[in-house]
């Protein structure tokens, strides 16, 4: 593998979401900034969208890591249930003791005893869905009236909505209108400018050991960004394939040509080719260095 021919000590661009690696780029901490503080001021629903590959579970598992006492958290990487299935999955996250084959009546009623319970000591309850378009329109539904449950003064769940933009197309449903209405802070995550992918891509290679800043060229940050659309994931993996290019032919840095060929044999950009201007630019820059250095060594030879 290629971690000692560019001075790394792990793989900087694995698709697993490992929080080391989060880089505090504007959009991600307006997200997580969001979730603080709509968590904090005690807020029934939030929503977090985004388009696929934008970094969405990586986000859900900093809010994990980051929210403080006296807040307990239950994460559903997989809310595709029924309504009975919801709600044994949470009591299983919260640690709630339950019967396989008690009526669902009985299940919430447990659960509604344990978020009283934990009120009582001080304590706030989160309950944060990945994926949350997958979820059925039944199962949207039980979800909102696990929040009808509340004190004078608080909910005593509060719900974190981790979802792609379909989500949004699927709370349109008339017969989930209610639920809509109680999201009261909302945040879109957007993909990454060509500035966002340079701190990005050089974040993630430093935590990985890299000590250099120009691994990667600014040319090849713009192939980058062209072929990725500033999605996290793609820059992931073809900034991963690039590498191995570069490797394989012996070369220390990655060139717009090392991207071309690692989008080529990637589902998502094999489509989208280089415009003519980009590659004239490189072409430009190529003659502009060759005569360059015909002057010099003219100069010299005088």
């Amino acid at each position: 593998m290629y971690l000692q021919h560019f001075g790394l000590n792990q793989l900087p661009f694995n698709l697993t979401p490992d929080t080391e690696f989060f880089c505090d780029l504007p959009t991600h901490r307006e997200a997580l900034n969001v979730l603080m503080i709509a968590l904090q001021s005690g807020e029934g629903f939030i929503k977090i969208t985004g388009p696929v590959g934008t970094g969405k579970t990586l986000l859900c598992r900093m809010l994990l890591n980051e929210l403080p006492p006296p807040f307990i958290t239950a994460y559903l990487p997989n809310p595709h249930l029924s309504a009975a299935g919801l709600h044994l999955a949470v009591a299983e996250e919260l640690g709630i003791r339950y019967s396989s084959n008690a009526w669902q009546s009985r299940t919430l009623t447990q659960i509604n005893d344990y978020l009283l319970m934990a009120a009582k000591l001080g304590n706030k309850v989160v309950l944060i869905i990945d994926e949350a378009q997958a979820m059925p329109l039944e199962t949207l539904e039980s979800l909102r009236l696990l929040t009808n449950l509340e004190t004078e003064k608080q909910k005593l769940l509060q719900i974190v909505l981790f979802g792609q933009p379909e989500l949004d197309e699927l709370l349109q449903n008339k017969s989930i209108r209610q639920l809509r209405q109680r999201i009261s802070f909302s945040y879109t995550l957007q993909p990454l400018n060509n500035r966002q992918i340079r701190e990005y891509v050089n974040h993630r290679l430093r935590i990985a050991g890299n000590t250099h800043t120009d691994l990667l060229a600014p040319l090849s940050i713009h192939a980058l960004h062209f072929y990725t659309q500033g999605i996290p994931r793609l820059i992931n993996i073809l900034t991963h394939k690039a590498l191995l290019v570069a490797y394989g032919k012996g070369q220390s840095k990655i060139g717009w040509r090392h991207l071309q060929l690692a989008a080529l044999d990637t589902d998502d950009t094999r489509g989208r080719t280089l415009p003519w201007g980009f590659r004239s630019i490189f072409l430009w820059l190529l003659l502009l260095s060759c005569s360059l250095f015909v002057y010099f060594s003219s100069y010299l030879a005088l």
